[in-house]
């Protein structure tokens, strides 16, 4: 039998080796840029965060998920170069994604019908909506984001 003492520091180093594993988990988001395809759980708690945000009208949001290209748009030169095109989501959503090509390397080989995950900023607008922070962040001042085309990061 542990004395007093003893138990009180087990005590102590059990609350220590649960703020240690709480820190692992939390360094450890599910936001890194993927080395596997996102599981179907996964995909239905983004299609249900970019809806949500959509019929609420929510902004500033980070979310991650998948979509289908069905359409590419001219790059938009005007100040920061952005790459643009639609994806439709799962859930029947459309967002327009604007990729930062001055600060990530634009997907060159982006076809319709291509499948690209991504992880950035969700913006309302009544058409579906904007994903932009799909790239690194170079003053470390927003949560980095990516695109993933063809098994390959963008950011």
């Amino acid at each position: 039998m542990l004395s007093k003492n003893n138990r009180n520091k087990l005590l102590g180093l059990v609350v220590l080796l649960g703020f240690g594993l709480f820190n692992y988990l939390s360094t450890n988001t599910p936001h890194s840029p993927p080395t596997h395809e996102p599981s179907k759980t996964h995909e239905l708690s983004t299609k249900s965060s970019i809806s949500e945000a959509f019929k609420r009208k929510q902004s500033d949001l980070q979310v991650q998920g998948e979509g289908i290209v069905i359409r590419l748009l001219k790059d938009d030169l005007q100040g920061l170069k952005h790459q643009k095109f639609l994806l439709r989501l799962k859930s029947g959503e459309t967002i327009l994604i604007a990729h930062n090509i001055d600060l990530a390397p634009r997907i060159n080989d982006l076809k319709k019908g291509d499948s690209v995950a991504f992880y950035g900023e969700y913006e309302y607008n009544e058409k579906g909506g904007v994903l932009h922070w799909t790239h690194h962040d170079p003053k470390q001042r927003h949560e980095n984001g990516w695109l993933k085309h063809n098994n390959k990061i963008y950011q």
